[in-house]
């Protein structure tokens, strides 16, 4: 079974760090992922551009497109991981290794559906 492991954080804090905080966290980051991959596949790690690059085309026979993310929130998604796993609960005990790395924000663990396999 395929998971999305869905990265959501504060964007301002992600911003703000230094480049060595930066590599720090990404050195964390890198050895979760480590303790992944003895119990899942990873896939690709996809780290989003800022939510000031986005847009979001909203829904309706008009499509209007606005700038931004469309959620007022304080956390935004920032990335994701794609892992292949046998169960619900090893994909979520991978989302608890990226989840122990962060101080705010948290980990969605999203089954996938193929779409066009």
């Amino acid at each position: 079974m395929q998971f999305a492991l869905l990265c959501y954080h504060s964007q301002a804090q992600t911003s703000s760090l230094s480049a060595d905080e930066e590599a720090a966290m990404m050195a964390r980051v890198r050895a979760a992922e480590d303790k992944i991959r003895t119990k899942a596949n990873i896939g690709p790690s996809l780290r989003l551009k800022p939510t000031t690059a986005a847009r979001f085309v909203k829904a309706g026979d008009d499509p209007m497109v606005i700038d931004g993310p469309y959620a007022e929130t304080k956390e935004q998604l920032l990335g994701f991981w794609i892992i292949e796993c046998d169960t619900l609960d090893e994909a979520i005990e991978a989302g608890k290794h990226l989840a122990r790395e962060r101080e705010v924000g948290g980990i969605e663990v999203r089954p996938l559906l193929a779409f066009n396999p």
